[in-house]
Parts: structure tokens; sequence; C-alpha cells
């Protein structure tokens, strides 16, 4: 088989490095930013903290060396960044300073040297282990009892069967038990503080503490008929049939109602913020990257920058470009300077190009909307698609879906998801567009001025949503009813 050469023409689309850095800064909120100023500053010698230079000051020479063409001289960038440089190569290894040379201690000889402890809080686990500790047990039910804490998860449940500890102590730690004995630890750990811990699930969690608070105050009625509830009728507590639940147990919707609010004030989850991951979880944090302002019936949009700093050029490595150049060592010099220059450059104008690009949107998301923002009225918000505002802006929807995702702004009226701006539409009865959002708030409304005793069903909802003028279809009614989390027409009664 012979071999033949050809020539072939090809068009494609290549992305510099530039537009793939400003790509993903655009994802960023500016939390996540600040972090990614922070490890550019780390990593790159040549960015430094500060305000800029003028133009024509020494990084304005700097860049007209550069496109002089000595850039040939020294190598392109893409084989400076074939090479890996480091500054460690070019310190002097001669440098043998004694370490107590490059400290000092300004405290006096007199002065008492004191250690500070942080103290922290006692976990979840740790307080059950302290209420063990004060129990008298042998050591083979301590252990046990120990055990036992150890499967309780953070929401205080032990999710494992008696069985299973029985044979987990059996075979893992080599412990012989039977599951009397374990039971009955059980219900002591299921003593502890806070009330309903060690539960198997969720009503026995609802019954410990009602029992718990019954203990306490014996004669209180609406006690006795919730532990009564709990015990005899949780599946139609649990499904809200209250009048199944009145019509069994003969009483009146009073004195259900009565039991019924002592149950509601139990906690179905005792472990709660005290479980061990609580100390190390945080709450999530929303820091709003655009403020929205309403000054004399004018709206004021400004890009909030956080605690982002000014980015500038390190004048003292600019200087190396300067000096002579001509041993091998002195070139590999330069060429690291160079490279490190073209990255702090393009990473100052990524930058600068994403505050303008995400101002750009959100300016033209404000005008989209602006009776909206005027007002504060959800009814207010107009259909909108990413589309709508690509074309406003001459951007591309990948562009615009980037900026609004993860982002938030701040106006008069609260805190909100750009994303909770873009809404499909649908014509009423008129002919007129109302956006999504609108058919979510009036059917939040409906459900909040509902009658909780006989909540509206999903067919009855769509009868008040259709004499509203709203040709709205059942399945739409539960997606929307979903996304709003409102719970179903049964588990939405109350007495």
């Amino acid at each position: 088989m012979a071999l033949k050469q050809s020539l072939q023409q090809k068009l494609g689309l290549k992305i510099n490095p530039l537009q793939i850095q400003l790509i993903k800064l655009l994802e960023l909120p500016v939390a996540q930013l600040e972090q990614r100023v922070k490890e550019e500053l780390e990593s790159n010698p040549l960015l430094e903290e500060g305000e800029a230079v003028p133009e024509g000051g020494p990084e304005q020479d700097v860049q007209d060396e550069l496109d002089s063409g000595e850039e040939e001289e020294y190598g392109s960038e893409e084989e400076c960044r074939d090479d890996e440089f480091s500054l460690e190569d070019y310190l002097n290894d001669e440098d043998d300073t004694p370490d107590y040379k490059l400290t000092i201690s300004n405290a006096s000889r007199d002065d008492e040297s004191r250690d500070f402890v942080f103290s922290q809080g006692t976990t979840f686990r740790e307080n059950l282990l302290e209420q063990l500790g004060v129990r008298p047990l042998s050591d083979l039910d301590r252990k046990v009892a120990e055990y036992i804490i150890g499967n309780i998860d953070e929401d205080g449940y032990l999710r494992r069967g008696v069985e299973n500890i029985v044979d987990d102590l059996a075979f893992g730690a080599g412990i012989e038990v039977s599951e009397e004995s374990v039971e009955k630890l059980l219900r002591l750990v299921q003593e502890f503080e806070p009330s309903g811990v060690g539960a198997r699930d969720l009503q026995e969690c609802l019954l410990i503490q009602a029992k718990h608070k019954l203990n306490t105050c014996p004669d209180n009625p609406a006690l006795q008929n919730a532990c009564i509830i709990l015990t005899e009728c949780f599946e139609e507590f649990s499904k809200k049939h209250y009048e199944k639940i009145a019509r069994r147990l003969r009483i009146t919707d009073d004195v259900l109602k009565q039991a019924i609010d002592e149950i509601l004030k139990c906690n179905p989850k005792p472990g709660g913020t005290a479980a061990d991951t609580a100390l190390t979880s945080g709450t999530e944090k929303i820091m709003p990257d655009f403020t929205l302002d309403l000054v004399d019936g004018e709206l004021q949009l400004s890009l909030n920058s956080g605690h982002l700093p000014e980015l500038r050029l390190n004048k003292s490595y600019l200087k190396m470009l300067d000096g002579d150049s001509s041993t091998q060592n002195d070139k590999d010099v330069v060429a690291f300077v160079k490279y490190k220059l073209n990255s702090a450059k393009s990473f100052i104008d990524a930058l600068q190009q994403r505050n303008a690009t995400l101002m750009l949107t959100m300016t033209a998301i404000v005008q989209f909307q602006k009776q909206y923002f005027l007002s504060g009225d959800g009814n207010q918000l107009k259909p909108m698609i990413l589309r709508d505002i690509a074309d406003i802006t001459g951007l591309d929807v990948s562009t615009i879906s980037r900026v609004s995702n993860s982002k938030y702004i701040q106006t008069w009226f609260g805190v909100f998801a750009l994303k909770d701006f873009f809404s499909g539409s649908m014509q009423t009865e008129s002919g007129e567009e109302v956006s999504t959002g609108e058919l979510k708030n009036a059917l939040r409304n409906l459900v909040e001025t509902e009658d909780k005793k006989k909540p509206l069903t999903d067919d009855e909802l769509v009868d008040l949503m259709n004499q509203k003028g709203y040709q709205i279809a059942r399945r739409t009614i539960a997606k929307y009813r979903q996304m709003l989390d409102i719970p179903v027409a049964r588990l939405r009664r109350s007495l």
C-alpha cells in the first residue's frame, strides 16, 4: 500500500488563555473570587496589592519592550511555560544566615509567659457520655452503653436494631451480651437529655418526649391524650386524619387540638444543633454581588467588590528586565519574569473584563425589570429568558448564564438570586403574557388564604386559577406547588 501526502484545510475555533480565564472568573461569586485573587497573589510574584500605576509608568515601558521583538530572543510564551521556573533556583546558595539573626523578640525578661487556652463546648456524644458516667454500671454494661451511644447519629436516632448491636459486639469486640440486656441499657440511654435521644424511629422519639413531660405533669389530660395518640393512632396522626382519631378516641375537636399541640411541641430531631458536625459545619453565608438602591425614585446599581484588593505589577521584578542579560542565568531569569508578567497582566485584564461584563448584564436586567425593582411587587416581574438579555447586551447566551449563576443582588426590598428573575411565560384568557413568577405568587396566595380545616386540593386550585384568568393544567399546579415547598392538601390540614 503506497503512502500519499495531501493538504487539507479545516475551519476551527480556538479559545485563547485569556478567554478561558475570563470564563472561569465569570462563574465565581464575589466570595469565591476573593479566594481566587488570594491564590493568584500567592502564586505570581509579579502581582501585588495596590493601585495601578498610570499609563506611561514602568509597566508601559516593559510592555513596549516586550512588543519590540525581544521575546524572540528569550523564547516564546509556550517555551517559557514548558520550563518550570522557581525563584528558589535564583537564590544565593551561599546564604547561610543563622536563624537567630532572622527573628526578633521584644519581650522583656521580666515578662511572664502565658499560654492561652481556647475552650470548646462539649459535643453531643460527649454530653451523653458524661451523663452515662454518673450512672452506677458494671464495666460490661458501661462498654455496651458506650457502644450504643457511639451508634446514635447526629439527629439523635439509633438507626441499628438491637439484634444487630448484639452481633456487632460479639464479632467486633468479643463481648457476649443478650438482647434483653442491650434493650435495658438502651432504655437507660433514652432517659438522658435531650429528651427523645436514642429513639429508633419518629414514633418512639415523640413518645419518649411526651412520656417525659407526662411524668412531670401526670394530671395533664392533653399529655395523656398525646401519649394515647402516639401509641394507638400514630399512622392516622402522620397522615393528618384527625376525624378518624376523634372518632376512635371519642374526643371532641378541642380536646384533640390540645393533644396535637402538645405533640407538635416535641422535637423530631433531638440531636439538633448539638451534633458533632454542628461544630464544624457553618451556615451558608450569602454575599451579594450587586447592590441596587432606590434614591429619589431612581435606581442606582453598583458592583460589590467585597474585600478584593487593587492589583498592580511588582516594580522590583520589572527592573530585572532593564539590566544586562548576557549570561545564561540572566536570560533564564528574564524569561521567567516575562512569563509571569504576561500571566499577571492577563489576570488583571480578565478581572476588569469580568466586572464590565457583570455590570453590563445586570444593568440590562434592571432596565428590563424596571417596574419590578421600583415597586418590589412580584406581580410586576415580566417574563424574561436568557435570550432577551443576550439580545440587549450583545453577549452570548452562555455568558449570560454564567453571570446569573450563583450571583445575588441586594435590593431595597430584599436579597434575591439573579436566576429568580428569569422565568417563562404563558398567555391569559385576555391574551396577556404573564410570567411563571406571577403564577407562583397567585398560587401561594390561594394556599395562604385557604381554610386550613379543609385545604384546597389541586383540582380546586386549578378551578380558582382559571377563575383568575390563568389557564393552567393540574400537573402544572403540582409542579409549582413542589417548587414552592407546599405540601399536598392532606398534609396542610390543621384543627
